[in-house]
């Protein structure tokens, strides 16, 4: 028996590989289908079953084309209705696998066909539980994002509540946990670091399995504090549930090499949106006018799924050379699937094409904060509101990069401003978004909050309301 996590870091999700005598089921797959399609070639294993805990709404699965490519069975818990040929398992169903079996147990709570497939060995001893989103290393799922149910998220968590309790709690302490998802997924609150555990280890650590929690004290805990999921969430569960097209097509439509008067002309006649991901010390200095920057070397694909608002959206997108096939295939992966090419050459032929070329403005830390003390500077913290109430520029305006969209009509294009996030990355996302709607005031300020800081400058622990958006 095998079995193996693969762990996708940027967008904390943990797909698994499950082998025995020949014979594998995939968990969770991510869209593109080929590793794991490779990996049971070379272990001489045929893919006989694709296990979706659920319809998942912060990526689209793998599922339908890894089926089509092996002839593997999807299999759902019981009330899923997927818009294509699936088995809809009962509670309790037994899935043979090689020498071993897989028992579905079904857990609504986190959505109501969510399930949690528990592994069975050769000895028939319980091993092992791949619980999906319904119980993660220190926190559970969020009860909030089900698609398309009259049920509240109050009443999700109550089925929850009884999910974990006649489900997974009576299981031996010794069973190992392999959740859907770690820390930095938006699917919960406050996931661990960690992405597998003992089941003994999380009913003592793990606040929503004390064992003396009432089922009252225990929505509340599930549902306080839950910050408005991001806006692809619902679309990708859609997708997830109805189907889409073929990774295989969106990728040949993709990887399409564009010169610079191709570039100009599909930008035109498709309306397409300019997406440049190179580092962002590249952007800042040069970039094609109208580009909006999302750096492919941090969470890529959940700031996409949060800014682009449409994932019918037409995009061109400009990368570093040899990146151009991973740029395609991480926006399949939260369901944008019309992109159209990008532009070969770079910014470079773009320049030698006598094209001309925006940057953005940036000031160091220090000399911000020298500024800062002589100017009464307009200061936009484009942090989540919990890290900017945490700590913050005295007199800066919260403006969070996840809702920059629904705020930006808020702000004064003929005002100068000056971004920063923690670090530096999403200052840089959110300059690109003003500068391409128009904002020609923008100045980034360097290394972000981090470096702020050190700087000596004013900073509160207390937001105060007038300040935030």
């Amino acid at each position: 028996m095998k079995i193996e996590q693969i762990y996708t870091g940027c967008l904390a999700e943990a797909a698994y590989y499950i082998e025995s005598n020949g014979e594998a089921a995939i968990i969770d797959p991510l869209r593109e289908v080929k590793p794991y399609i490779e990996k049971a070639e070379e272990n001489g294993a045929k893919i006989k079953y694709v296990l979706e805990t659920h319809f998942h709404a912060d990526f689209v699965s793998g599922h339908i084309d890894l089926a089509k490519k092996t002839g593997g069975v999807i299999v759902y818990g019981p009330t899923a209705q997927p818009g294509y040929d699936a088995h809809i398992a009962t509670d309790g169903e037994i899935l043979p696998l090689g020498n071993i079996k897989i028992k579905v147990l079904h857990t609504p709570g986190h959505t109501m066909e969510s399930s949690t497939y528990l592994l069975i060995d050769e000895e028939g001893d319980e091993k092992a539980i791949f619980t999906g989103d319904t119980l993660f290393i220190g926190d559970v799922g969020r009860p909030d994002l089900a698609v398309k149910t009259d049920l509240t998220r109050e009443d999700l968590a109550g089925h929850l509540f009884e999910s974990l309790r006649k489900k997974i709690m009576p299981l031996s302490d010794d069973i190992i946990v392999y959740p859907g998802h770690g820390a930095g997924s938006a699917c919960g609150k406050n996931m661990s670091a960690e992405t597998t555990d003992t089941l003994g280890n999380q009913k003592q650590f793990n606040y929503a399995l004390r064992p003396d929690m009432t089922k009252e004290e225990f929505i509340k805990e599930v549902t306080t504090g839950l910050v408005e999921p991001p806006q692809y969430f619902p679309k990708n569960a859609v997708m997830n549930k109805m189907g889409y097209e073929s990774i295989d097509e969106v990728l040949e439509r993709g990887i399409i090499p564009l010169d610079v008067e191709q570039f100009e002309s599909t930008v035109e006649v498709q309306d397409a949106m300019i997406l440049d991901t190179r580092s962002k010390e590249d952007f800042v200095k040069g970039f094609v006018p109208g580009s909006v920057w999302i750096g492919i070397e941090d969470k890529f694909a959940p700031w996409v799924g949060a800014l682009i608002t449409d994932l019918k959206q037409p995009i061109v997108f400009i990368a570093d050379k040899g990146r151009e096939e991973e740029v395609v295939t991480r926006l399949s992966r939260v369901g944008y699937d019309n992109t159209l090419g990008y532009l070969e050459g770079g910014v470079e032929a773009w320049e030698k094409a006598g094209k001309p070329v925006d940057k953005i403005d940036e000031i160091g830390p220090h000399d911000f904060t020298n500024l800062y003390d002589t100017e009464k500077l307009n200061v936009l913290d484009v942090r989540k509101q919990s890290e900017y109430e945490s700590q913050h520029i005295e007199g800066a305006i919260n403006f969070p990069l996840d809702f920059i969209n629904r705020n930006m009509s808020k702000i004064n294009r003929d005002t100068h401003y000056f971004l920063h996030c923690q670090g530096g990355y999403r200052s840089v996302i959110a300059s690109s978004i003003l500068k391409a709607r128009g904002f020609k005031n923008i100045t980034n300020i360097r290394g972000g909050f981090n470096e702020i800081k050190k700087s000596c400058i004013k900073v509160t622990e207390y937001h105060t309301p007038e300040t935030m958006l």
